[in-house]
């Protein structure tokens, strides 16, 4: 059983490496993560407020009786061919399969018959992780997925030893070739996000690492682009904005 929280587009990739790209999105529900830190506050269909990232609704559990629940790949496909047949030339449509924690699924064999067809299909496929779920690599087209890894800092109010598995970012770098790191930082905790970037590359491949600023309103992240961007000057990483949040704010399906 594949739980989704929502599948939307055509729109645009708002971060990381590809971002710009016109892309559909598949959103997973169900995360290992509820990042409290990260000060998203919201109330749940049954009035309880709380704190959490800006995907809360496809990370709390409250809100599961509005994920859609998909027995086989092929449904899925077919929703998403809707929102894909928009060209009348051969373009391919990037399909991001983000969450929630979308590694939740990797073990399934619906999950990887859906990465597969994509693949296979010629699609750029990116799947939006938090990067701290354990993962093999057991068949050749895994190889051709991008990885954009999310690790989480400290602000995020998770613990060290749940947030950073050095294993599977070794795994997911080496078996890869252009998979990256990606961490969202405030104006107020960049001297600690330095010091634990640092910590969490040391002993895995090198690779590209994007920062981003905090926010899910385009205020929010205005105010915190410029710091975000001098850190990354100073430290040799690579600033990307939110765009989609830039555009939109934290508007769901766009």
């Amino acid at each position: 059983m594949l739980e989704v929280n929502e599948i939307f587009g055509p729109t645009i990739q708002g971060e990381g490496k590809l971002v710009g790209t016109p892309s559909v999105f598949i959103r997973f529900g169900k995360c290992n993560f509820t990042c409290e830190g990260f000060m998203v506050e919201y109330e749940t269909p049954s009035g309880i407020k709380k704190c959490a990232c800006d995907s809360y609704f496809a990370v709390d559990k409250e809100f599961k009786d509005t994920w859609t629940k998909y027995k086989s790949y092929e449904d899925i496909v077919s929703e998403v061919d809707k929102l894909t047949n928009i060209y009348t030339y051969d373009y391919k449509m990037d399909i991001v399969i983000t969450g929630g924690e979308p590694l939740l699924y990797w073990n399934k064999e619906e999950f990887q018959k859906l990465l597969e067809h994509y693949i296979n299909d010629g699609h750029k496929v990116t799947i939006e992780t938090n990067a701290s779920l354990n993962l093999n690599f057991t068949k050749e087209y895994q190889k051709k997925i991008l990885f954009s890894m999310s690790v989480k800092l400290s602000n995020s109010l998770e613990p060290l030893k749940k947030r950073v598995n050095k294993e599977t970012l070794t795994k997911v770098l080496t078996n890869t070739n252009e998979s990256y790191l990606k961490f969202v930082i405030g104006k107020d905790f960049k001297n600690d996000a330095k010091e634990e970037i640092r910590e969490i590359l040391k002993d895995i491949p090198k690779c590209e690492v994007f920062l981003m600023p905090m926010g899910d309103t385009a205020q929010q992240i205005s105010e915190n682009s410029e710091d975000v961007i001098n850190m990354a000057i100073q430290n040799g990483y690579k600033y990307c904005d939110r765009l989609h949040i830039r555009v939109w704010d934290n508007k769901r399906g766009v």
